[in-house]
C-alpha cells in the first residue's frame, strides 16, 4: 500500500523567503540540474519578486513550500515559461525544487498535485514540466502526476530536456 503523501503548505514567496530559498538550495546535489552550482542570493531575490508579480497578475506562481513545522523546504508552483527562443514558448510551466534533506518523502508529488489544482482553478487549461532527462526523481514526479512526454529539447550542456505536458 502506498504511503500517504505528506501535508505541505504553500504561500506566495516573501522577501524573506529569498534567504530561505538560498539556504535550502545551497547544495551541489540540489543544483545538479540547475547549473550545477549554488546561485547567489540576488538570484533568489529577483526570482521571489518575479513570483510575487505572477501571483498578482495571474493568481499563481512558484510558491514557497513549508512542512508541518513551518520550515521552508523548497518551492513548487507554476509560471509562464520564462524563455522566448527555447522550449515550450508561451506555455505555463509547473515545477518544484526541494532541499536535499527533504527528498524521497513525497513532498514534490504532494506539492505538484496542489499546484495542478490551483492552476486549474485559475483557468489554466494545459501545463508543461521541463525536466532534464537524467533527473530521474523529477521524471518520476511527472509520471505520478499523469503527465505525458510530449517533446525533447537539446540542452547546451549536451543533456536532453524532456517536455512533459498535461491537459487540465
Amino acid at each position: 500500500m502506498p504511503h500517504p503523501l505528506p501535508v505541505v503548505q504553500l504561500h506566495v514567496p516573501t522577501e524573506e523567503d529569498a534567504f530561505h530559498w538560498h539556504r535550502v538550495f545551497d547544495d551541489p546535489e540540489v543544483m545538479e540540474f540547475h547549473g550545477g552550482v549554488s546561485a547567489e542570493k540576488s538570484v533568489y531575490e529577483e526570482l521571489t519578486a518575479r513570483q510575487r508579480r505572477h501571483d498578482a497578475e495571474r493568481g499563481f506562481c512558484f510558491w514557497t513550500m513549508t512542512d508541518d513545522d513551518g520550515e521552508v523546504i523548497g518551492f513548487t508552483g507554476a509560471q509562464p515559461w520564462p524563455h522566448e527562443t527555447f522550449g515550450p514558448v508561451g506555455e505555463i510551466e509547473i515545477g518544484w525544487r526541494l532541499g536535499r534533506a527533504h527528498w524521497g518523502r513525497g513532498y514534490a508529488t504532494a506539492a505538484a498535485r496542489a499546484t495542478l489544482e490551483r492552476v486549474r482553478a485559475a483557468g489554466v487549461g494545459r501545463v508543461v514540466a521541463m525536466v532534464n532527462s537524467r533527473n530521474e526523481r523529477s521524471v518520476a514526479v511527472t509520471r505520478r502526476l499523469g503527465m505525458e512526454l510530449a517533446e525533447t529539447y537539446p540542452l547546451s550542456s549536451g543533456d536532453t530536456a524532456y517536455c512533459f505536458r498535461m491537459e487540465l
